[in-house]
């Protein structure tokens, strides 16, 4: 049984190679949680089950399509799965929608960190579709995992974002802008 990490805990420490550019001797890099940090950045970390399927390059896509939305607000963002950074750099040359990706693509190879964050599914031991909002402390604020066949809305992360950032009462359906609540 798993047993989910979830908000108020901080963030598992971790080093694990991640892919990060298709150019030729930079592929790779090795990611170490240094989320928390003296500069206010917040991290989104979103997982997915595997690479090369049909659900995953659809919401790293979109993910990559909101990069700039989530480097305005001062939030990095990592994607991960339990598969290899050489399978990663695989799935970004043959996937036309991955080869321009703008963040890391970890390798949690081990599984030791999805284990840790209590996101891996029983059976075939991959990373359920998890995103984790951590703040600049390092603690998480946020916490969503789908089921392995349906993926995530990167809007509605967005407004999570924006909300935990106002650090005041966000009611239902609030966006960016938008008033928030007074007490």
């Amino acid at each position: 049984m798993n047993r989910l990490l979830s908000i108020g805990s901080e963030f598992p420490q971790f080093k694990k190679q991640a892919v990060v550019s298709l150019e030729k001797g930079k592929e790779f890099a090795e990611l170490v949680n240094d989320f928390k940090n003296e500069d206010n950045r917040w991290t989104v970390m979103f997982w997915w089950p595997k690479d090369f399927t049909f659900v995953c390059p659809t919401e790293i896509a979109e993910f990559n399509k909101a990069f700039d939305e989530f480097r305005d607000r001062d939030t990095t963002l990592i994607g991960a799965s339990t598969d290899s950074e050489f399978v990663h750099l695989a799935w970004r040359h043959d996937h036309e929608d991955l080869r321009g990706l703008q963040f890391p693509m970890l390798a949690d190879t081990s599984k030791s960190l999805a284990e840790e964050l209590g996101i891996l599914e029983a059976n075939e031991r991959v990373a359920y579709r998890a995103t984790f909002i951590i703040d600049p402390d390092n603690v998480i604020r946020f916490v969503s995992v789908n089921d392995l066949n349906v993926g995530r809305n990167v809007e509605e992360v967005i407004r999570v974002l924006d909300g935990l950032q106002t650090d005041e009462l966000c009611p239902c359906n609030w966006k960016k802008g938008e008033a928030t609540l007074t007490v």
